[in-house]
């Protein structure tokens, strides 16, 4: 950052005390308590001159007019791009993460990650997982009212999926039972991937031996499955949320879980870490999702057996996260999905 050049070593020094101090107890960090430490020796009244400058280049705030000073985000992207000191996972974290995946009936890999995560960050964490295709079994629809049907897709695996859908509006019973019996049929021990486009056909050639307003409600519900969302998203820890938030925090906790409910966004925020080489950070107004809850993000992509990327995890929770310990955890948890899904 060029923000950093126009820094000398004694305020860079005393901008890494202050940040350290912050993200340690969050409270605002005045120059009498960085005066007392051995690291800096200078006077109080230098480290006062230095966090005014610091504050004119944007990169300390003052909550109040008589108290210490805070680091804002500019001063937290500096920090964390130019003067974190990462420190080293614990055997004990290593031991945690390499157990995902391992305990039967717990959940698949991703989601005993995210517990596992989410436990030893005490954070909210977020896995993005593609969502794979199963094979059907039968495909139902029932009226729920005039002009809509709930499709239900029963899959091989046994899971369930019900989605609502529009229908003509002339369509009768009878209309929603041929359709369910004709896709049941061409659909049976296979994907909606491997037999749209055959079904597709069939019916523009009118092979299909449906009605009109049948035919219709087929190609719309093969069109729908076929698009819907081909990633889910996993959260584990919400909780942690509350427990790691001050009173005057908590209006902004309940913004950030209202946030996570809005999945289609959390996961277009969590995709952007798909580019990048190793972990990602955002960091409150940097992503507009979470501007207004305050919060950071740290998050890393995983491979697949072809080393393709196909997803990401992280966690989620205040800028005063600690980035120092929190980063090379979701580095490794990283490592250990890519590993597991080899």
């Amino acid at each position: 950052m060029s923000v950093l050049n126009d820094i000398d070593a004694r305020a860079r020094e005393i901008f890494k005390q202050i940040v350290e101090a912050y993200l340690d107890s969050g409270e605002p960090v005045g120059s009498r308590t960085l005066s007392h430490d051995r690291r800096l020796a200078v006077s109080a009244a230098t480290i006062r001159n230095v966090m005014a400058d610091l504050t004119d280049m944007g990169l300390l705030h003052a909550p109040h007019v008589s108290a210490g000073r805070l680091p804002t985000e500019l001063g937290l992207r500096l920090f964390v791009d130019s003067l974190l000191q990462l420190g080293d996972i614990s055997d004990d974290e290593r031991r945690a993460l390499d157990g995902a995946g391992a305990e039967e009936g717990a959940g698949t890999v991703l989601e005993q990650a995210a517990a596992k995560l989410s436990g030893l960050t005490r954070t909210a964490s977020l896995v993005v997982a593609p969502k794979l295709e199963a094979p059907l079994r039968q495909i139902e629809f029932v009226a729920t009212g005039p002009g809509q049907a709930l499709a239900v897709l029963v899959f091989e695996d046994g899971r369930v999926e019900n989605r609502v859908m529009k229908t003509p509006p002339d369509l009768g019973p009878s209309g929603l039972v041929a359709a369910g019996n004709y896709l049941s049929t061409r659909l049976r021990g296979r994907t909606i991937g491997e037999t749209r486009d055959a079904i597709v056909r069939e019916i523009e050639s009118n092979k299909a031996m449906l009605d009109t307003l049948t035919a219709r409600l087929v190609a719309d519900g093969i069109a729908d499955f076929a698009s819907t969302e081909r990633t889910s998203l996993i959260v584990r820890g919400r909780g942690h949320l509350l427990e790691e938030a001050a009173v005057e925090d908590l209006e902004r906790v309940r913004m950030l879980f209202d946030d996570l409910e809005k999945k289609r966004d959390v996961i277009d925020v969590l995709n952007a870490a798909k580019d990048a080489e190793g972990v990602k950070i955002f960091i409150g107004s940097e992503n507009r999702l979470f501007s207004l809850s305050g919060s950071a993000v740290v998050a890393a992509p995983y491979r697949d057996a072809q080393a393709n990327i196909v997803g990401v995890l992280g966690v989620i929770g205040p800028t005063r996260l600690n980035y120092a310990r929190i980063i090379p955890i979701v580095e490794y948890a990283a490592e250990v999905v890519s590993r597991r899904l080899k």
